[in-house]
């Protein structure tokens, strides 16, 4: 039987950061994952950068510099709280159910607060998880989507020490909402699997219980979010249900055309290095402080090449 290179590397690792690495509710992309994981017998700690101003917490929330944790019982002043909100229904569930929360900061600080968390956790594995594909983008492409974050956790994270770090991107085709062209995502895979950095894709069993859970999480942050739920977690939800098409979602996405289908089920994974290694830009970042400065790096470079044409699908 083929085992897949993805699930081999994380084989001997027992304590697993899966963390959101473009703010907002790319955390909940990594929750099927996250229990498949748990169902294995490993221990799993869920984090996520985040774009809530956690300054404005309490202090008690701050477990290290740069890293609060968020239960269900931490006060805000906004009803958008993602972290809070996984935390809530994490706790329904009863799994466990702090989460840990990057304030977006630039890649030193971010670096920082990921080395301290993974020293307080002695983990000996890191899954960067991306709901959407921009993640993949290596900065030549036609349009890069909203990298700034995702950039930023990449950064961070390939500089921090734990035996095992990987990249789990799922959603694909959601990105197209912001201009990225999927053939280049297509083309970009294979460039590192060339290398031996693609580790495989698979899909979420749709009838399996990770599924379940997982749709049932994004209908619990649909209703208590109202007004801002994730599109993204929205589609694939909605591709893990067996739908396919123009999906409905909410009032965010009338007028705007959906394609769910079924590749949105699935995970495509990656050597975290190894894709860190194949940004254009990623080492112009690693010194940066706040994301304003990443902003304006990535845009420097963008004035500097000759993107990549768009290509249309040839079938």
């Amino acid at each position: 039987m083929w085992r897949l290179p993805f699930f081999e590397a994380l084989g001997n690792a027992q304590r697993v950061l899966i963390a959101g690495a473009g703010g907002g509710f790319d955390v909940y992309a990594g929750l099927p994952l996250g229990l498949a994981l748990l169902g294995a017998g490993k221990t799993v700690h869920f984090g996520n950068l985040s774009l809530v101003n956690l300054h404005a917490l309490d202090k008690g929330v701050w477990l290290e510099p740069g890293v609060a944790a968020i239960t269900g019982e931490t006060a805000a002043h906004e009803s958008y709280f993602p972290e809070r909100t996984l935390a809530r229904w994490l706790a329904l569930h009863a799994l466990p159910s702090t989460v840990y929360a990057f304030p977006r900061t630039g890649v030193r600080p971010l670096r920082s607060a990921y080395r301290r968390l993974a020293k307080r956790l002695d983990l000996d594995a890191i899954v960067l998880v991306d709901g959407g594909t921009d993640i993949l983008m290596r900065g030549d492409e036609a349009a890069l989507g909203t990298p700034v974050e995702d950039a930023t956790s990449l950064a961070a994270a390939v500089g921090t020490s734990v035996p095992t770090k990987l990249v789990a991107s799922i959603g694909f085709g959601v990105d197209a909402y912001h201009g990225i062209n999927h053939v280049q995502v297509l083309e970009n895979i294979a460039a590192l699997d060339r290398a031996g950095h693609y580790l495989g894709a698979f899909t979420v069993p749709s009838h399996g219980r990770e599924a379940a859970l997982y749709r049932d999480a994004v209908e619990h942050a649909r209703i208590n979010t109202p007004g801002r739920a994730s599109i993204v977690n929205g589609q694939i939800a909605a591709a893990l249900a067996g739908t396919a098409g123009d999906v409905p979602l909410d009032g965010r996405t009338a007028g705007t055309p959906l394609f769910v289908n079924p590749l949105m089920a699935m995970y495509f994974t990656f050597d975290l290095a190894g894709l860190a290694a194949h940004s254009l830009y990623l080492d112009r970042i690693r010194t940066t402080d706040d994301m304003l400065q990443v902003s304006h790096i990535i845009e420097r470079f963008r004035d500097e090449i000759e993107p990549r044409p768009r290509v249309p699908f040839p079938h």
